[in-house]
């Protein structure tokens, strides 16, 4: 799916501090007044198919457009994965923008039960453990597809090992609907 509004807002957002700017806000709130409602998005940066960059807010906590141009701007700068994003890179750079819904908490009495409510390629999860937490977006199910294999991965962003459900840790899931740049 394409929408030239939040991807735009990403691109240019990364283009404004690039070149030292700020970006104008006022044309896109004129042009989509649910850009001043809250939301949370994730920007995801790929460079020549791997990933770049992506940041995110999980939960909606300010104006849709500017969790979007600090999170575009968070993930080409401040990603600690990566060093700051480059202009040669800029212009090689694709940006996809994943909008999120509201997480909602399952409850779930073993992995078994868990393996269960989770929909591979639908649902993003947080994982979460006293003061461990980390998330996968839904898009992450294309390149860990099973399972064992997603939550091992996730409990090993997370600080928690490669077999975090032994701790029975707080899972949340969510839903995207997701943007990318035309092609």
């Amino acid at each position: 799916m394409s929408s030239p509004v939040y991807v735009h807002i990403a691109r240019e957002a990364i283009r404004s501090r690039l070149e030292g700017s700020s970006l104008d806000k006022t044309p896109f709130l004129s042009a989509s007044p649910i850009l001043a409602e809250n939301g949370a998005a994730f920007v995801t940066l790929t460079l020549h198919g791997r990933l770049r960059g992506c940041i995110g807010s999980l939960i909606a906590h300010r104006p849709l457009i500017d969790d979007l141009i600090a999170n575009a701007q968070s993930a080409a700068f401040r990603d600690p994965r990566f060093p700051p994003l480059s202009p040669d890179e800029f212009e090689e750079i694709e940006v996809e923008v994943s909008l999120l819904s509201p997480p909602q908490p399952l409850s779930y009495r073993d992995s078994a039960d868990l393996r269960t409510m989770i929909r591979p390629g639908t649902d993003g999860v947080i994982l979460r453990h006293g003061n461990y937490q980390a998330t996968f977006l839904p898009q992450v199910w294309e390149e860990l597809s099973d399972f064992d294999t997603f939550f091992a991965h996730l409990g090993m962003k997370a600080g928690l090992g490669n077999n975090p459900l032994s701790y029975h840790p707080e899972v949340y899931v969510y839903q995207v609907e997701k943007f990318s740049e035309e092609v």
